[in-house]
């Protein structure tokens, strides 16, 4: 009786600790899915704060998947789901953190939680996202976590947003693990997909502002998107920042292309030295008609000062408590008819 009671305890601990069936430990016929994948740059993502996580458990999980192995998904899932929420914060958190929108596909937990997880990278502060999937039932946690394995399973995660988290380059780290580490600039996105759609989105107001010269026109960019902002325009144009003093500097290679048949404008892009756009930062998706002499001002200016991100450009003093912030990019850009 003693000796069959320790070899249930041996095989019930082994089963915790391996995540296999109790079967399978009783009968000595566990087995593991090599190679495991190193997860070390796991703890790089802020989602499951400071707390500890199980990089073996996140290992064995992954390498199961990637197997196709169920009984293993199953019960080694059950056990991140029910014991180990940071790990499962994490997991989902470097993939959610960094991709731009959740995907249709994905359950209605995962796409509330995305938000939070985007925001976690920006503020690099997790506690709020760690906090809600803390408190999820286990059906929405079990959720969460099938959706974050879709992608560690395909290796497809983009997670190049995630560099600035640490010292180290974590993205060798994440190759080591075996993760396909892309970015728009090198994801083959094929003839059919726009890669304006998967970028940050920005909105557009006609403005206008004196200058030692004269009146002159202005554009104020607002965020559309979460992950439209100051970041966003920093790592995608060389605009200054100002602070309302003086003018910004002038570069040619940024155009706003305005429509003279119907007065109206069509998008604000760079031009890279082929004469192609590089950067597409804003793109009209109605024709309006704009104010006569707004456009006159444009006509005769031939330039055009384009300033933002304006978190909310309607409220009274948004621009001036954006620019006190030290948070507002210009720069002087030509204006393209066609």
């Amino acid at each position: 009786m003693v000796k069959n009671h320790g070899k249930k305890q041996r095989a019930k601990k082994q089963a915790q600790r391996t995540g296999a069936a109790y079967s399978s430990a009783a009968a000595g016929t566990t087995h593991t899915h090599e190679p495991l994948p190193d997860m070390t740059a796991l703890p790089l993502v802020p989602h499951g704060s400071w707390r500890l996580l199980d990089l073996d458990l996140a290992a064995r999980l992954v390498a199961a998947c990637r197997a196709g192995c169920v009984p293993c998904q199953k019960s080694l899932a059950k056990k991140m789901v029910t014991d180990a929420r940071p790990t499962l914060a994490a997991l989902a958190g470097a993939v959610y953190g960094t991709l731009p929108t959740p995907g249709a596909v994905a359950s209605g937990p995962t796409r509330l939680w995305a938000q939070l997880a985007r925001e976690a990278v920006r503020s690099r502060s997790g506690e709020t996202a760690f906090a809600a999937v803390a408190a999820m039932s286990g059906t929405d946690a079990s959720a969460l976590l099938e959706d974050a394995l879709d992608h560690w399973a395909a290796g497809d995660l983009r997670l190049g947003q995630l560099a600035h988290l640490a010292p180290a380059d974590p993205m060798g780290a994440l190759r080591e693990a075996g993760i396909e580490v892309v970015t728009l600039d090198n994801l083959d996105l094929g003839d059919d997909v726009d890669p304006y759609h998967l970028a940050p989105a920005y909105g557009v107001m006609p403005m206008r502002t004196d200058t030692p010269g004269g009146p002159m026109p202005m554009l104020l960019l607002y965020p559309e998107t979460e992950d439209a902002g100051i970041e966003d325009l920093e790592s995608r144009t060389d605009w200054k920042h100002w602070g309302l003093h003086g003018m910004p500097d002038m570069d040619p290679a940024w155009r706003l292309r305005a429509r003279i048949a119907d007065r109206s404008l069509r998008g604000l892009v760079h031009v890279g030295q082929d004469g192609e756009h590089d950067v597409e930062l804003w793109r009209a998706s109605e024709s309006v008609t704009l104010p006569q002499d707004w456009w006159d001002l444009l006509d005769r200016a031939q330039h055009i000062l384009v300033v933002g991100p304006v978190a909310d450009p309607e409220a009274p003093g948004a621009l001036e408590a954006t620019a006190d912030a030290g948070e507002l990019l210009a720069v002087v850009a030509r204006v393209s008819f066609v």
